[in-house]
């Protein structure tokens, strides 16, 4: 049996910060090709591996290969049964049970394909994913997605959706020495700052789930000189909302929330710079269902956003389940255990290996 700490310290060892991923998908590349049972293509950085064994379900079992970039040390160390390191959480642990899964799975109950993918950490122009699933759907199409992110070992099911958005309010310049000649748009910010500061995170629960929406500044912009009025500031926030908002009606609701706090009759705006939607938890898809069961604890909410939304954007329903605490990811003391990864292949393995009624049936893809 594959010494999965080990494995993961090998992909630990090779740097793969986003846009420089290609010796990270070399390796895997090499290793998927070495599987006589899987169909291996590669494009780009993106590497895809399938069964065909013409069985009535297929599950797609995916994983970025891109880290955030290094911050200090960040090479793998092994302490035990404990492997740290850039990555080792987000997400080379994810990566070490997908590659073993492919390696020793034998005949499964149901087809699988492997997809591994460039540039998930950065702006979503430059994720692999979704071109893959634009591009060549055919190497994509599945009835239901796992996404190796880290979840603890438990499925967090679906994700929120996310928006950023800049505030801009005006004034009218003028020398400081003579204020009242001017409008400080600085100052005109303080009631979209306190519509920010009262907001109450409001629960949405779907599935059994609870998503919890969130809505926070994180960053502001004003000033001319140090003596000048400004007339011009802006506050840039991010708005986390749950399932059941489309991204239209996410931007209505934030709208509606600053609508007290701003005059667009003055020039004051609210712009979407990005937004990515929320995903239905997915629970009740049978190959979903019989990984919740085998993880042996109830699905739980994800509450960030991760590339279940693109799988179920294509109509692939989907949901996430890695080794590692996903509070650890992109910090300094990202770490995993041995017992982490073993607990995350041995679900997986039970759920393609699977004979019962509960994943078997349905339209193959």
């Amino acid at each position: 049996m594959t010494d999965l700490l080990a494995l993961a310290a090998d992909l630990v060892a090779i740097p793969s910060v986003s846009h420089r991923e290609g010796d990270l998908a070399d390796r895997v590349e090499r290793d998927l090709r070495a599987c006589p049972h899987l169909v291996v293509e590669r494009l780009g950085d993106t590497v895809v591996a399938r069964t065909d064994l013409g069985r009535d379900r297929r599950v797609v079992l995916a994983g970025h290969l891109d880290t955030v970039p290094p911050f200090g040390p960040h090479g793998p160390r092994v302490e035990a049964d404990t492997l740290w390191g850039l990555g080792s959480v987000d997400m080379k642990g994810g990566l070490a049970v997908l590659l073993d899964l492919a390696a020793g799975m034998g005949t499964p109950a149901i087809d699988v394909t492997f997809v591994f993918y460039a540039c998930e950490e950065v702006a979503g122009v430059h994720n692999t994913l979704p071109r893959l699933l634009t591009e060549r759907p055919d190497l994509a199409a599945a009835d239901a997605a796992v996404l190796g992110e880290p979840t603890a070992g438990t499925v967090e099911a679906g994700c929120q959706g996310t928006m950023r958005a800049v505030v801009s309010v005006t004034g009218r310049r003028a020398h400081t020495a003579r204020p009242y000649t001017g409008i400080n748009a600085v100052h005109r910010l303080a009631p979209v700052l306190d519509v920010l500061a009262a907001y109450q995170p409001r629960p949405v629960v779907v599935d059994g789930c609870t998503y919890v929406e969130q809505l926070q500044a994180v960053a502001l912009s004003g000033g001319v000189a140090g003596n000048v009025v400004p007339d011009r500031a802006s506050v840039t926030v991010n708005y986390r909302f749950a399932p059941g908002r489309d991204v239209e009606g996410a931007e209505a609701e934030l709208r509606a929330v600053l609508a007290g706090a701003i005059d667009p009759g003055a020039g004051d705006t609210v712009e979407v710079v990005d937004a990515a939607p929320a995903a239905a938890p997915g629970l009740s898809h049978p190959v979903i269902a019989a990984l919740v069961a085998a993880t042996g604890a109830p699905a739980r909410a994800k509450v960030g956003w991760t590339d279940v939304a693109t799988f179920s954007a294509a109509g692939i329903p989907a949901v996430n389940f890695g080794p590692g605490d996903p509070l650890l990811a992109h910090t300094p003391d990202e770490h995993v255990s041995r017992g982490e990864l073993e607990h995350a292949r041995d679900v997986l393995a039970a759920v393609v290996g699977s004979t019962g009624s509960s994943v078997r049936g349905g339209a193959g893809r």
